[in-house]
C-alpha cells in the first residue's frame, strides 16, 4: 500500500500529491527533505533510485527534460513488487498529459491527475499479483556470477588444483599395482625363488655398510683449530663512548639559567599572518585534449565526417535528441578508469558516474554539443559542489569569539599510524601564533616512543621563531606533558583547564595513531571527544590513499557514533590532507574522503617546513582530476 506520492519541481514547487490519510504527511515529510537535501540537491543519486531513512522507504525518479522529481513513500516492511514499473508508468502518464504546460514552465496551474493516477496504480498492481504468481525465472548468464568473473580468476597459478592432482596419482598407482597382480598370477616357482635371493643379498649388503659407518664413528676426532679473535673497533657504541657520539646541538647545559641557542630560520616569520593560501595546481593542459579522451568511436567518426563536408554542417543543426544510458555508457566508463587512475576510490567512482548519468539522462542535447563534453562538464560541476564546502570554516574568528568568552578554542586530532598528525599540529600552531594566538600543545599520544619528544622539540622551535620579548614577555607556546602510558583523556582535560587559568587561546590535542580496526584504542579516542568536548575534530589522513581512505574515514566515523553514549555523538568535523607534494597530480584522495563524510578539507599539507601548508582550491583540484 502507497502512504505517499508527489510530483515537484526541482525548484520546490509541487505540482501534485497523493496521501492515503490526511495525518500521513506529518511522518513522511522530514524523509522527503532529508532526501532532498541529502541526495538531489547534492547530486548523489544512485543507480537504483532508492533511499531509506529508519522504517521508511523512498523511490524517486528524475525528469531532466522538464527537471520533475517523482517520489513514491511506503512502509520499509512491504515489498512491492510494482514500484519500480509504477514510477516508469506515472512518469509518462504525467509527461504525456500535460507535455505542452511543463515545456511552458506553467507551474502554478490546477493539475487534474486524480483518475490518472488511480488507473496507473490498479494497473501496476494487477502486474504485481500477476508477477508473484509466475514460477521463478531462470537467471540468464548476464545475470549469474560466472559471467562477472574477470579474466585473472581465470589464470590457473601455481599450487591450485593440486588436491585434484593427488587424487589422479593415486588413481593412476591402484592401476599399475592392478596390472602388477594381474601379472603376476602367470610368474613360475623358479622366478619367485630367484627373487627371494635377491632381497636376501640386499638385506647382507646393508648390514655390512652399517656395521662400517659404526667403525668410522668410534675413530677420534681431530680437535678443531683456534679462531681468529673479533677485532675491537674505537667508538664502538659502547656506555663509555656516549660521550663523544653525541652531536646533539641544543642539548640543555647543567646550568638552568643558561638560555638553549636554536638555530632558526626567521625569514619564514611574518609570512602566514591572516587566512591560509589556496593551493596551486599545475593544471594546463588543453580542453580539446582532455574532451578527446572521452569521446567514443562514433564521436570521433561523426567529428572526422563532418570535416569533410561543409553541407554536413547543416545536418548537425537537426541533430538535437534526448541523451540515454545506452549513449552515455562508453563515455562513463571512460571517465570511470581515469577517476580510478588518478586515485578516486572505485566505489566513490562508480556513485559518481551514477549520479551523472541520472542527472543527464533524458536531457536534450544541443545541436553543437557531444555526449563526452556533456558528460564532463556536468562531471566537472558534480566534482566542485562536492569539494566546496558546506558550511563556511573560519577558525581564527572562531578562535577570537571563543577568546571574548574567556574559554581556549580545542581543536583534537585523529587519524591512523604514520600520516603526520604532529607535524601538521605543529604548522598550524606556527600560523596560530602568526596571528598572535597563544597555543597549549596537549601530549595526549601516550603510546608511541618519542611522540612526547618529538612535540617538546618543536615547542622549542617555535618559542625561537616568536620569542616571549616580542609578545610582551609572553610564552606563545607551550607543551602540557604527563609522560607516557597515562589516560590520554585525563591529560587533555587537564590541559583545557589548564589552558584556561593561564589564559591560552587555543588548546591543540595531539592523539596517538591508530588503526581503524583497533576496538580498544578507538574507545579511547572516544571517550576523549565525549568527555573533553572539542570545538572541532580533524582527521588526519594521507593524499597517497585511494580505497583505504573510505574504509578509514567510515569506520572512524562509525566508531566514534557506535562508542559514545550520546545521543547526538561528536564525529569528525574537518579533514587535514597531508602529504599532498608526493601524489603530482593525482588528487583522487581528496574527492573520496570529503563525498564519504561531507565534511570539507581544511588543511593541506605540501611540505616539511612549518609554512607549508595551504587551503584546498575546489576549482584548481578538480581541472587537476580532469585532466
Amino acid at each position: 500500500m502507497l502512504d505517499l506520492f508527489t510530483i515537484f519541481s526541482k525548484g520546490g514547487i509541487v505540482l501534485w500529491c497523493f496521501q492515503s490519510t490526511s495525518q500521513i504527511s506529518q511522518f513522511f515529510i522530514p524523509s522527503v527533505n532529508s532526501l532532498i537535501k541529502t541526495v538531489i540537491l547534492q547530486e548523489r543519486t544512485s543507480s537504483n533510485n532508492n533511499y531509506e531513512q529508519d522504517s521508511l522507504s523512498l523511490k524517486y525518479r528524475l525528469d531532466n527534460e522538464f527537471d520533475l522529481v517523482f517520489v513514491i513513500a511506503f512502509q520499509k516492511i512491504l515489498q512491492l513488487s510494482y514500484v519500480d514499473k509504477f514510477l516508469d508508468d506515472i512518469q509518462l502518464e504525467f509527461r504525456d498529459k500535460y507535455k505542452n504546460d511543463l515545456a511552458r514552465k506553467n507551474y502554478f496551474m490546477e493539475f487534474e491527475f486524480s483518475k490518472n493516477f488511480k488507473e496507473v496504480l490498479k494497473s501496476a498492481e494487477e502486474w504485481g499479483r500477476a508477477q508473484a504468481c509466475i514460477p521463478k525465472q531462470m537467471r540468464t548468464f548476464n545475470e549469474s556470477t560466472k559471467s562477472k568473473k574477470t579474466v585473472a580468476s581465470m589464470i590457473e597459478r601455481k599450487g591450485d588444483d593440486k588436491e585434484n592432482k593427488k587424487n589422479l596419482k593415486m588413481i593412476e598407482t591402484q592401476k599399475n599395482d592392478k596390472e602388477v597382480n594381474h601379472n603376476s598370477v602367470s610368474f613360475n616357482e623358479e622366478d619367485l625363488i630367484t627373487q627371494n635371493r635377491l632381497k636376501m643379498a640386499q638385506k647382507m649388503g646393508a648390514i655390512n655398510s652399517n656395521k662400517l659407518k659404526k667403525n668410522k664413528e668410534k675413530v677420534p676426532k681431530p680437535s678443531p683449530k683456534a679462531t681468529k679473535q673479533p677485532r675491537t673497533w674505537p667508538l664502538g657504541g659502547a656506555a663509555k663512548d656516549i660521550s663523544s657520539l653525541d652531536y646533539t646541538k641544543d642539548k640543555p647545559n647543567n646550568n638552568a639559567d643558561s638560555p638553549i641557542e636554536i638555530e632558526t630560520n626567521n625569514e619564514i616569520v611574518g609570512q602566514m599572518v591572516g587566512g591560509i593560501k589556496d593551493i596551486e595546481i599545475d593544471s594546463d593542459s588543453g580542453e580539446e585534449e582532455s574532451d578527446e579522451k572521452f569521446e567514443t568511436a562514433a564521436e570521433r567518426k561523426k567529428k572526422n565526417d563532418s570535416k569533410k563536408s561543409v553541407f554536413s554542417m547543416f545536418k548537425g543543426l537537426v541533430g538535437r535528441k534526448n541523451l540515454t544510458t545506452a549513449d552515455m555508457d562508453p563515455v562513463l566508463e571512460k571517465l570511470k578508469e581515469h577517476l580510478v587512475a588518478k586515485n578516486v576510490a572505485i566505489e566513490i567512482a562508480t556513485k559518481l558516474c551514477d549520479s551523472v548519468s541520472s542527472k543527464l539522462e533524458g536531457k536534450v542535447l544541443g545541436s553543437f554539443e557531444s555526449v563526452a563534453s556533456t558528460v564532463k562538464t556536468t562531471m566537472i560541476e558534480s566534482l566542485v559542489q562536492i569539494l566546496s564546502p558546506k558550511r563556511r570554516i573560519d577558525i581564527l574568528r572562531d578562535a577570537m569569539m571563543a577568546k571574548k568568552n574567556d574559554k581556549p578554542y580545542v581543536m583534537a586530532f585523529c587519524g591512523v599510524n604514520g600520516v603526520g598528525k604532529s607535524t601538521n599540529l605543529a604548522k598550524i600552531c606556527f600560523w596560530l601564533i602568526e596571528n598572535n594566538l597563544r597555543v597549549l600543545i596537549a601530549a595526549c599520544d601516550t603510546f608511541r616512543a618519542g611522540a612526547v619528544e618529538q612535540l617538546r622539540t618543536h615547542t622549542k622551535h617555535l618559542n625561537a621563531l616568536h620569542p616571549a620579548k616580542k609578545h610582551n614577555d609572553q610564552q606563545m607556546v607551550q607543551l602540557y606533558e604527563k609522560g607516557y602510558g597515562k589516560d590520554a583523556a585525563g591529560i587533555a582535560m587537564e590541559a583545557i583547564n589548564h589552558a584556561k587559568e593561564a589564559k591560552y587561546d587555543v588548546v591543540l590535542v595531539d592523539t596517538a595513531g591508530r588503526m581503524q580496526d583497533n576496538e580498544p584504542l578507538m574507545r579511547a579516542l572516544t571517550k576523549l571527544i565525549k568527555v573533553n568536548e572539542p570545538d572541532m575534530v580533524l582527521f588526519v589522513g594521507e593524499a597517497l590513499v585511494g580505497n583505504e581512505a573510505v574504509d578509514q574515514l567510515v569506520k572512524f566515523n562509525q566508531a566514534l557514533a557506535d562508542y559514545s553514549s550520546s545521543v547526538t555523538p561528536h564525529l569528525i568535523d574537518g579533514i587535514v590532507l597531508t602529504k599532498f607534494d608526493t601524489i603530482d597530480d593525482k588528487v583522487g584522495a581528496a574527492i573520496s574522503m570529503t563525498y564519504i563524510t561531507g565534511q570539507p578539507i581544511v588543511f593541506v599539507g605540501t611540505g616539511q617546513t612549518y609554512t607549508d601548508l595551504k587551503s584546498l582550491n575546489a576549482k584548481a583540484v578538480v581541472a587537476a582530476l580532469m585532466k
